[in-house]
Formats: C-alpha cells, sequence, structure tokens
C-alpha cells in the first residue's frame, strides 16, 4: 500500500493538524449478493438460527472440496468494470492461516499475490473539490463466523452462520488526509456497490464493514507507523473513530512515544478507540496456494458479457445529465448518489422541461424535508409528476418560490392533493394583472419619497425597501419579477 508517491508528496498545509499530515487508507469488505456462499450450496440469508447455514463444505470436513461461485465471480467483475479496473485473465486463491475459534477450518480462502481486480480509482466530491482515491486491489475471500459473547456469561457462543459467505474486499493506496475525505469516499464506495447490485450495503448486518488505517506523519517524513480500526458499521462513527485516533496519535508522538502497529476498536459509547491486538503482517499468516482449488480464469467474452448485462453506471449517468439536462458536474453527482434519486429527478425533469429547477428543488426543499424525517426519496410523498407540475406553475408565473414551498408543505401532508387545487385553496395565485399591480406600485412610491430619493441619489438598496412594501400591499401575491421591472420604469 505504501508507494514512495506517497512519501514524497507535499502536504496541504490547510489539513494539517498540531504540525501533523494524517495519512488514511480503507479495506472494505462488501458481502456479495449471492444466495449461496462463495465455495458451498449453503444459504447467506442474515438472520437465520445459529449454526442452520454452515454446511460440511463450509468447515472443511474430512472428504470435502471447495467449488467456486460463478456469481460470486461475476459481482467482481462488475466492480472492477465500474471503478476501472484491470480485471486478471488469470488469478489464484490462498490460505490465509490464522486460528479463532469462529474459523472452523484453521484458515480462511482469500487470494493473496494475484487478486482478480487489480488497480481503479473511486471519484468522488468533498464539497466543491473533486477527489479520486486509487485501488490497490479487490479480491474474492470467504467470511469467519461469529463469536457471541453478549448472550453468555463467562463463555463464548459460536455461531457459524456466516462462515463461507462471499467477500470482496477493496483495499485503496493511502490516498485521504482527512476524517472528511475518508467518510467522503466510503460513501461512494458504498454507492457504487448498492447501484450496480453486488453488495445491499447494510452496515447493520455487516454486509458492508469498513477498516480504516489510520496513521500522521510529518510534512515530507515517511509514512508514520498504521492502527487498523476495525469493523467501522456507520459514517457517523467512522468519522468520529478517525478523529479519535488522530488526536491520539498526534498526542503520543507529541509526548515522546512511539506508536505500536496494532488493530483497534472504536467504542460509540465513549468515543474512544482501544487496542484489541497487534496488527499481523503477510507473513504471519502464511499464505500459501490453496491446493483444493485451480486458477479463477476469466475470459476476455466473459468480461464483456457482464459488461452488456450492467446498468448505467452512476459517473456515465452523471456524465449524461451534464450533457443532456445542461447540469452542473456538481449537481450531476448529487443526483446520482443513489439510483432511487437519478430515477426521481429524470422522471420529474422530463415531465416538465426544466431540468436545472427540478434539480434545485430535489437538492433543496425535498432533500430538506426527508433529511428532518430521516427518510429517503422512496419515501418521498411527494411524486416526480407532482414536483413537475410544482416547478411548471413557477414557471409559468403562476406561483412565486415561495409560495411553491406552501404548495409542497400541502401535497407533504396530503399526497392524494394536486398543485393546482392546493394552490386555488390556500389563495397563493400570483398578482399578474398589470393594471391592478401599477397601482399598487403607485401608491407605494407616494407613500415612500425618502426611499425613493434615496435610490435615484444612488443607493441600491432603497429598491428593496420599495419591493417590499409593494409584496405586503398585494399580499405577496405580486410577481417579484413584475414588480422589479415597473419600480425601474418609474424611478428611471
Amino acid at each position: 500500500m505504501n508507494t514512495p508517491e506517497q512519501q514524497t508528496k507535499p502536504a496541504d498545509p490547510s489539513l494539517l493538524i498540531m504540525g501533523f499530515e494524517v495519512v488514511i487508507g480503507f479495506e472494505t469488505h462488501a458481502q456479495l449478493s449471492t444466495q449461496s456462499k462463495i465455495f458451498s450450496r449453503a444459504p447467506t440469508a442474515f438472520g437465520a438460527e445459529p449454526n442452520t447455514q454452515a454446511c460440511a463444505v463450509d468447515l472443511a470436513l474430512p472428504g470435502t472440496l471447495p467449488v467456486m461461485n460463478k456469481g460470486a465471480v461475476e459481482r467482481a467483475i462488475e466492480f472492477g468494470l465500474a471503478v476501472g479496473s484491470h480485471i486478471a485473465e488469470r488469478s489464484i486463491f490462498a490460505r490465509k492461516n490464522y486460528f479463532y475459534p469462529d474459523l472452523p477450518k484453521g484458515y480462511q480462502i482469500s487470494q493473496f499475490e494475484i487478486p482478480v481486480v487489480q488497480g481503479g480509482a473511486v471519484e468522488f466530491y468533498l464539497g466543491d473539490e473533486k477527489k479520486s482515491v486509487r485501488l490497490v486491489r479487490a479480491h474474492l475471500e470467504e467470511d469467519a463466523g461469529k463469536s457471541l459473547h453478549e448472550d453468555f456469561i463467562g463463555q463464548t457462543g459460536i455461531d457459524l452462520n456466516r462462515a463461507g459467505t462471499p467477500l470482496l474486499e477493496i483495499v485503496t493506496e493511502p490516498d485521504m488526509r482527512s476524517s472528511l475525505e475518508a467518510v467522503a469516499y466510503a460513501k461512494e464506495l458504498h454507492k457504487i456497490v448498492t447501484w450496480i447490485g453486488i453488495c445491499d450495503g447494510n452496515m447493520q448486518e455487516g454486509s458492508f464493514r469498513c477498516d480504516a488505517n489510520v496513521s500522521v506523519r510529518k510534512p515530507g517524513a515517511e509514512l508514520g507507523t498504521r492502527r487498523e480500526i476495525k469493523n467501522l458499521n456507520s459514517f457517523k462513527f467512522m468519522q468520529q473513530a478517525i478523529d479519535y485516533e488522530i488526536r491520539w496519535q498526534i498526542e503520543e508522538l507529541e509526548d515522546g512515544r512511539a506508536i505500536q502497529q496494532a488493530t483497534v476498536l472504536f467504542n460509540p459509547d465513549t468515543g474512544e478507540t482501544r487496542a484489541m491486538r497487534s496488527k499481523e503482517d503477510a507473513a504471519d499468516y502464511r499464505y500459501f496456494p490453496d491446493p483444493d482449488l485451480p486458477p479463477l480464469v476469466i475470459a476476455p467474452e466473459w468480461v464483456e458479457r457482464v459488461r452488456a448485462a450492467m446498468t448505467e453506471l452512476p459517473r456515465v449517468m452523471a456524465q449524461r445529465f451534464v450533457t443532456h439536462y445542461g447540469l452542473s458536474d456538481y449537481d450531476a453527482t448529487t443526483l446520482t448518489q443513489s439510483r432511487e434519486v437519478a430515477a426521481y429527478f429524470e422522471a420529474a425533469a422530463q415531465a416538465c422541461g426544466q431540468p436545472k429547477l427540478v434539480g434545485n428543488w430535489i437538492m433543496g426543499e425535498v432533500s430538506r424535508r426527508l433529511n428532518l424525517a430521516e427518510a429517503d426519496i422512496s419515501a418521498c410523498p411527494v411524486t416526480p409528476a407532482q414536483l413537475a407540475q410544482l416547478v411548471t406553475r413557477i414557471q409559468d408565473g403562476t406561483i412565486s418560490n415561495n409560495a411553491a414551498r406552501q404548495v409542497l408543505d400541502a401535497l407533504w401532508s396530503e399526497p392524494q392533493g394536486t398543485v393546482d387545487a392546493a394552490i386555488e385553496a390556500k389563495g397563493l395565485k400570483q398578482m399578474n394583472d398589470t393594471s391592478a399591480l401599477e397601482k399598487i406600485v403607485d401608491a407605494v412610491l407616494a407613500a415612500n419619497p425618502k426611499n425613493v430619493a434615496e435610490f435615484r441619489a444612488g443607493n441600491a438598496k432603497a429598491l428593496n425597501a420599495l419591493v417590499g412594501q409593494i409584496m405586503k400591499g398585494s399580499q405577496g401575491k405580486a410577481n417579484p419579477q413584475q414588480v422589479n421591472a415597473l419600480l425601474l420604469q418609474k424611478l428611471a
């Protein structure tokens, strides 16, 4: 993971913490969405009774042989294509030897020297800045079982249902320089694997587990000793854990103590990380080729079949939104954060022909209301067709933006209603009668000679005061554009 480029790369002064540069790399385990395990036909469904989904192959009982799950391979190929990786035509499986009670074989079947997916990058935005994190590899492996401590006093229970579940381990270069960047990367990776359907992304159930390798160094120095924060299962805890680890490491170094390579866990109750064990290196696992599995050979024709069957990728869709709908890169990326949001946007944009306004409303008022309800777009009570009608009524001057928010409120609480009915019921239709509006403008100008004089003397802010008086006189129903045009005409 550590390359000379990272060791000599100049630090960004704005990202330094107490004179230290933060260096973060990620290892993410994405559980693949197959119905059966990677080397057996045992099911992978979550929540089954303990030890009811582990077969003889998963336990490596005498006389059993692992058989590769084709679906797992195809999902690995899909991921590689999604992030611009090289798909190895020939990769091999190895035995990773270590001893835990929940590892029934005494080894884990994984890939080491030749992984199936090599290189690639994950691109994302951090604010308005485009970032790219390079990938080292993504390799196939089997999951271990699970040790259960909470339900047993003075004992540990072992559930082997997860043993043999297919995983894709995705490893980055140490390219991230802050907890914010790390979380943004993790969210983008989560979006990719769920978008293409290779993983359900459920972090609470362990389907998407992130390990953050964190170190600090003085600018220009070699990479520091890293500590690996294991099994981060929410983006909120991920940021808290990384921030705490950064502070802890800096304080240790400032006090003259050396950082020891270790695996640590984050305790969300205390907000602290604590060492679990010393961190192993590759030599500790005594990797050697698995004698029961032949090399995995992936013909170019297989890759092309997978490519042809894949859904439109988020980055490709975002570029189409830029080209076809005239959106900015940032807006297009935001609107392709999930397939559901993208579909909602496209349906509304096509219905009204106002993609930029639709995008603004989705990213603004619609997202704000969904965030308050802690819901996603699938729970939005306002349909794309209703939002399109709302945007149309703004565009044709029937209602103002402020009135449109009131209409959205009405539709949010009564989804069966219509935009026009809400406008009528609340009396929100804009005053577009020029003669009636002109009378209000003349009355306001006559009643506010001081503001008129100030504007004519060059005080542009005086116009805002006049506009406010006119809007008040029209009970908020005057068309703001018309008001401004009439005022400027009369004040010229």
